[in-house]
Parts: C-alpha cells; structure tokens; sequence
C-alpha cells in the first residue's frame, strides 16, 4: 500500500497529489477513492475536473484559492494537463502555497522529474507512480476479482491468463468482464474459456512473430505481420515491438549465464516468470552478436522510415525477411 493509499484510509489528505504512469486502472481506482472520500453526494459546489492541455493555469489557482462552501474540503482533480512535461513556473511556485483545505490531485500519464512541476508536488505534497503491481500481487488480483464475481479459476490458468492478454489491469479487467459473461452460471473458468474468449495482447503476437523468424519460419512471421497490420496496428509501433523483444531475448541471454533462477531472470527482462522459458527457448536459436546486429538494423530501418527512403509497412518486411533466411544456431 503506497502513500496515497494510506491518507485515503486514515483521511489525513495533503493539498497537493501527483499520480502518474501508465496503469490506468489504478489512477481511475484513486481518482474514485478521492471522489468517494471527499465529495458529498450532489455536491457540485466543491468538486471540479480540469482535462486535458487546455487547462488555463490562472482560473485553476483561482478555484485552488476559493474557500469550501459548506465543506471541509474543495478537490480538484486534474487529468492529463502536462503540465509536469513542460515548464509552468506560477504553478510550480503556488504548489508550495496551496491551501490545506484544497485536495489538487492530478493524473498524469508522463512526468519529468527533473522539472520543478514534479520536484514541488513530491516536496509539498505526494508523487506516486501508478505502475503495474509485481507479479504475485497481480495473480492475487485477479482470482480475487473473479472469485468477487462467484467465479474460480486455478493458478495455472491465471497465469495462462496473463500471458495471453498483458499485465494491463486495465486490459485484464475488460478481458476477466468478458469471462464472466461468456461462462454464465459455469463457476469454474477454464484454460479453454480463456483461450476462446480473450484477445491475444500485441506484444504476445509480436514475441510469436519474433520465435518464428528465431526459427527460420519466415511465412508463419509474415502471416503474423499482415494480422497484426488487419487489427489496424501502426507498422512502426509493431517495430518498436520487435525492437523490444529482441532486447528482452539479448538480455536472457546474457543473464542466463549467471543464474538459472526464472524469476530473477523475468525481474531482469520485466516478464512474467511463467515466460521465461520460451524467452530462453527463442534465445537459444541466436548468438549474442546476432540479436545485437538484428536490433541494430532494426534501428537502421526506422531511420530509412523516418527519412522517407522506405514506407513504414516495408520496413518490417524487410526485417522479417532478412533475419528468417538467417542459418538457425
């Protein structure tokens, strides 16, 4: 349980909150606590949300400023504004000022740390980042949410679960909503269930077109581009994809050597450790000099892209097809 979590139960809040990162289930999770906790049913009078980069600093200072009409406390919650991307030198200094009876929380996907946006709101008030919970607590997240739901599922298929759709808790409550519907009153969920009913995470289709070029399956690889491109996937953020994969294969490599223990190996490439041997399997098919020259023309070929010497769909072609002629070690 981080900070935030903490002046939620014991209702001792700060005036100012930064959450930020990527899981977007638990920034719409605290943003509903604080709502909960704060704001009185109808109450208009001492809430306000402020969205996106058109939000005019003054007139959110002014509202900061205003005293709370029949309440302990005013909350203004202030999604997605980037202001802690950029330089906002009147609220950076108002942060140190605000009053105690204003809560000003905002969302955030991205900060920069360095900027004094974030530096005040960690100095006079809380900077959490909302990231992906480790992998146990994950597991535990999602048998509780489907036994909430008078469902059971055993711990292998939680984690055939998560290996098919993400570590997303965003993408895993939509997919665990549409296991719920698709068993109906069955209250046992299955392997088969899953695999039906649950979409495949990008990155799952991107590491299967990856084993097929480590394997010279230049075809099966090709086949998977042109789905993915079909699901409307831009063709240089399945590059991108690639480009991480490759990585993450280089870095099982180099680990493996020094220890065979799975879970400190996935803590290194950031997967789940029920994924590591496939990712040491694919590995295995490269030299290390191999998966450093594939991830170097793959840097190579975005800069054709972006020069306007190759379109972005052949680029990948491209690579597929080169690295899958490779001779298999």
């Amino acid at each position: 349980m981080g900070q935030t979590a903490d002046d939620i139960k014991n209702k001792t809040f700060r005036s100012v909150y930064l959450l930020y990162g990527e899981e977007g289930y638990l920034k719409r999770l605290y943003k509903k606590r604080f709502i909960s906790a704060l704001v009185a049913d109808g109450d208009n009078m001492n809430f306000a949300v402020f969205s996106g980069k058109e939000t005019d600093t003054k007139e959110l200072i002014e509202l900061a400023d205003t005293m709370p009409f029949l309440a302990e406390k005013r909350l203004i919650i202030v999604e997605e504004s980037g202001f802690f991307k950029k330089s906002n030198e009147e609220l950076s200094d108002y942060l140190k000022k605000v009053p105690e009876e204003t809560c000003l929380v905002f969302i955030e996907n991205e900060v920069d740390k360095r900027g004094k946006m974030y530096k005040a709101a960690a100095k006079y008030g809380c900077a959490e980042e909302m990231k992906t919970p480790e992998e146990a607590q994950l597991k535990k997240w999602v048998a509780g949410t489907l036994q909430k739901n008078g469902k059971k599922i055993r711990s292998s298929s939680v984690d055939f679960f998560i290996a098919r759709v993400g570590n997303s808790m965003c993408t895993l409550e939509s997919e665990m909503d549409k296991l719920i519907s698709y068993t109906g009153e069955r209250e046992v969920i299955e392997d088969e269930d899953i695999a039906t009913i649950c979409s495949v995470h990008l990155s799952n289709t991107v590491f299967d077109l990856v084993d097929a070029v480590s394997g010279g399956h230049q075809k099966k690889a090709m086949e998977l581009y042109g789905e993915m491109l079909s699901a409307k996937e831009p063709a240089m953020r399945i590059l991108f994809l690639i480009v991480r994969e490759f990585a993450a294969l280089l870095a099982v490599k180099e680990v493996s050597r020094n220890t065979r223990d799975k879970k400190e190996i996935a803590a290194v490439i950031g997967k789940p450790f029920f994924t590591v041997a496939k990712y040491q399997a694919a590995a295995a098919r490269f030299t290390g000099e191999e998966l450093k020259k594939a991830i170097e023309e793959c840097v190579e070929m975005e800069e054709l892209v972006k020069t306007g010497r190759i379109t972005e769909t052949l680029s990948v072609e491209l690579i597929i097809a080169h690295l899958s002629r490779r001779e298999v070690v």
